[in-house]
Protein backbone atom coordinates (compact mmCIF):
# COMPACT_ATOMS: atom_id res chain seq x y z
CA UNK A 1 0.00 0.00 0.00
CA UNK A 2 1.05 3.57 -0.55
CA UNK A 3 2.83 5.34 2.47
CA UNK A 4 0.35 7.93 2.58
CA UNK A 5 -2.60 5.09 3.16
CA UNK A 6 -0.76 4.18 6.51
CA UNK A 7 -3.38 5.94 8.93
CA UNK A 8 -5.75 4.12 6.75
CA UNK A 9 -4.06 0.44 7.13
CA UNK A 10 -3.96 1.08 10.73
CA UNK A 11 -7.38 2.02 11.28
CA UNK A 12 -8.47 -0.91 9.59
CA UNK A 13 -6.18 -2.88 11.52
CA UNK A 14 -8.02 -2.13 14.56
CA UNK A 15 -11.55 -1.96 13.12
CA UNK A 16 -10.91 -5.88 12.25
CA UNK A 17 -9.30 -6.19 16.11
CA UNK A 18 -12.56 -4.94 17.45
CA UNK A 19 -14.85 -7.12 15.03
CA UNK A 20 -12.50 -10.40 16.13
CA UNK A 21 -12.99 -9.68 19.28
CA UNK A 22 -16.51 -9.05 19.41
CA UNK A 23 -17.07 -12.46 17.52
CA UNK A 24 -14.64 -14.08 20.76
CA UNK A 25 -17.07 -12.49 23.06
CA UNK A 26 -20.20 -14.29 21.54
CA UNK A 27 -18.50 -17.33 22.11
CA UNK A 28 -17.37 -16.50 25.54
CA UNK A 29 -13.54 -16.20 24.80
CA UNK A 30 -11.78 -13.03 25.32
CA UNK A 31 -8.31 -11.19 23.18
CA UNK A 32 -5.92 -10.62 25.10
CA UNK A 33 -4.75 -7.38 23.26
CA UNK A 34 -1.66 -7.00 25.32
CA UNK A 35 -0.21 -10.06 23.84
CA UNK A 36 -0.97 -8.63 20.14
CA UNK A 37 1.81 -7.98 18.02
CA UNK A 38 2.24 -5.89 15.08
CA UNK A 39 4.37 -5.74 12.44
CA UNK A 40 5.15 -3.42 9.63
CA UNK A 41 6.14 -5.65 6.30
CA UNK A 42 8.19 -4.31 2.82
CA UNK A 43 11.59 -3.19 1.96
CA UNK A 44 14.11 -1.46 5.00
CA UNK A 45 13.72 1.90 2.53
CA UNK A 46 9.87 1.80 2.92
CA UNK A 47 9.83 0.54 6.56
CA UNK A 48 11.85 3.11 7.81
CA UNK A 49 10.04 5.71 5.90
CA UNK A 50 7.07 4.86 8.51
CA UNK A 51 7.33 7.26 11.40
CA UNK A 52 4.19 5.55 13.40
CA UNK A 53 5.86 3.74 16.50
CA UNK A 54 2.77 2.89 18.66
CA UNK A 55 -0.89 1.29 17.09
CA UNK A 56 -3.87 1.72 19.55
CA UNK A 57 -5.79 -1.57 19.29
CA UNK A 58 -8.61 -1.99 22.04
CA UNK A 59 -7.46 0.82 24.04
CA UNK A 60 -4.48 -0.47 24.73
CA UNK A 61 -1.42 0.85 22.93
CA UNK A 62 0.64 -1.66 21.10
CA UNK A 63 3.94 -0.58 20.43
CA UNK A 64 5.37 -1.90 16.31
CA UNK A 65 8.43 -4.43 16.50
CA UNK A 66 10.71 -5.46 14.31
CA UNK A 67 9.80 -8.98 14.29
CA UNK A 68 6.93 -10.84 15.61
CA UNK A 69 6.48 -15.28 16.98
CA UNK A 70 3.78 -17.04 15.28
CA UNK A 71 3.44 -20.38 16.00
CA UNK A 72 7.00 -20.34 17.06
CA UNK A 73 8.47 -19.30 13.51
CA UNK A 74 10.01 -15.53 14.20
CA UNK A 75 9.17 -13.22 11.54
CA UNK A 76 11.14 -9.84 10.79
CA UNK A 77 9.62 -7.30 9.01
CA UNK A 78 11.53 -7.96 5.33
CA UNK A 79 10.85 -11.56 5.87
CA UNK A 80 14.12 -12.62 5.14
CA UNK A 81 13.51 -15.61 8.13
CA UNK A 82 17.36 -14.29 10.17
CA UNK A 83 15.68 -13.76 13.29
CA UNK A 84 14.26 -17.15 12.71
CA UNK A 85 17.55 -18.72 11.95
CA UNK A 86 19.53 -17.22 14.88
CA UNK A 87 16.31 -17.87 17.55
CA UNK A 88 16.11 -21.37 16.34
CA UNK A 89 20.10 -22.01 16.66
CA UNK A 90 20.22 -20.86 19.72
CA UNK A 91 17.58 -23.11 21.07
CA UNK A 92 19.04 -25.68 19.56
CA UNK A 93 22.53 -24.79 20.88
CA UNK A 94 21.39 -24.56 24.08
CA UNK A 95 19.82 -28.00 23.84
CA UNK A 96 22.81 -29.52 22.72
CA UNK A 97 25.04 -28.35 25.89
CA UNK A 98 21.75 -30.14 27.75
CA UNK A 99 22.04 -32.90 25.65
CA UNK A 100 26.04 -33.56 26.20
CA UNK A 101 26.66 -35.23 29.95
CA UNK A 102 23.59 -37.45 28.92
CA UNK A 103 24.73 -38.68 25.60
CA UNK A 104 28.02 -39.73 27.30
CA UNK A 105 26.27 -42.43 29.30
CA UNK A 106 24.21 -43.91 26.55
CA UNK A 107 24.73 -46.15 23.46
CA UNK A 108 25.39 -44.43 20.01
CA UNK A 109 21.87 -45.48 18.81
CA UNK A 110 20.61 -44.00 21.56
CA UNK A 111 22.23 -40.87 21.48
CA UNK A 112 20.46 -41.10 17.73
CA UNK A 113 17.19 -41.33 19.04
CA UNK A 114 17.47 -38.17 21.86
CA UNK A 115 19.20 -35.83 19.31
CA UNK A 116 16.70 -36.55 16.59
CA UNK A 117 14.04 -35.87 18.81
CA UNK A 118 15.40 -33.18 20.48
CA UNK A 119 17.74 -31.33 17.63
CA UNK A 120 16.21 -32.63 14.86
CA UNK A 121 12.62 -31.78 15.24
CA UNK A 122 13.38 -28.42 16.03
CA UNK A 123 15.42 -28.03 12.47
CA UNK A 124 12.65 -29.75 10.50
CA UNK A 125 9.82 -27.73 12.67
CA UNK A 126 8.29 -25.23 9.48
CA UNK A 127 11.82 -25.87 7.69
CA UNK A 128 9.48 -25.10 4.15
CA UNK A 129 9.43 -21.54 5.38
CA UNK A 130 13.16 -21.66 5.06
CA UNK A 131 13.34 -21.73 1.22
CA UNK A 132 15.17 -19.56 -0.61
CA UNK A 133 16.98 -17.94 2.51
CA UNK A 134 20.41 -16.81 2.64
CA UNK A 135 23.52 -18.56 1.92
CA UNK A 136 25.21 -17.28 5.39
CA UNK A 137 21.73 -18.09 7.24
CA UNK A 138 21.94 -21.55 5.86
CA UNK A 139 25.78 -21.96 6.93
CA UNK A 140 24.51 -20.93 10.55
CA UNK A 141 22.11 -24.09 10.56
CA UNK A 142 24.63 -26.16 8.67
CA UNK A 143 27.05 -25.57 11.94
CA UNK A 144 24.14 -26.54 14.13
CA UNK A 145 23.45 -30.20 12.25
CA UNK A 146 27.17 -30.44 12.26
CA UNK A 147 27.47 -30.05 16.25
CA UNK A 148 24.41 -32.77 16.53
CA UNK A 149 26.23 -35.11 14.63
CA UNK A 150 29.79 -34.36 16.61
CA UNK A 151 27.14 -35.00 19.64
CA UNK A 152 26.64 -38.56 18.12
CA UNK A 153 29.55 -39.47 17.03
CA UNK A 154 31.50 -38.37 19.74
CA UNK A 155 34.30 -36.43 18.04
CA UNK A 156 36.06 -32.83 18.80
CA UNK A 157 34.47 -29.50 18.21
CA UNK A 158 37.47 -28.94 15.95
CA UNK A 159 37.51 -31.76 13.50
CA UNK A 160 36.26 -31.77 10.78
CA UNK A 161 32.76 -34.21 10.81
CA UNK A 162 32.29 -35.41 7.22
CA UNK A 163 35.19 -38.20 7.79
CA UNK A 164 33.45 -39.34 10.89
CA UNK A 165 30.19 -39.46 9.25
CA UNK A 166 31.38 -41.47 6.19
CA UNK A 167 33.20 -43.92 8.69
CA UNK A 168 29.92 -44.54 10.41
CA UNK A 169 28.39 -45.14 6.78
CA UNK A 170 30.93 -47.06 6.34
CA UNK A 171 32.27 -45.55 3.22
CA UNK A 172 35.67 -44.80 4.63
CA UNK A 173 38.67 -47.26 5.93
CA UNK A 174 38.83 -46.89 9.90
Amino acid sequence: MPMRDVQLAIDRLSRCMADVSDWLDGSRLRLNPGKTEVIWLGSKFSIDRITVCDISILSVSIRVSDSARILGVVVDSRLSMADHVSSLCRSVYYQLRQLRPVVKSITEDAAKMVVQAFISSRLDYCNSLLCGIADNLLQKLQSVQNAAARLIMRTGRREHITPAVLRELHWLPV
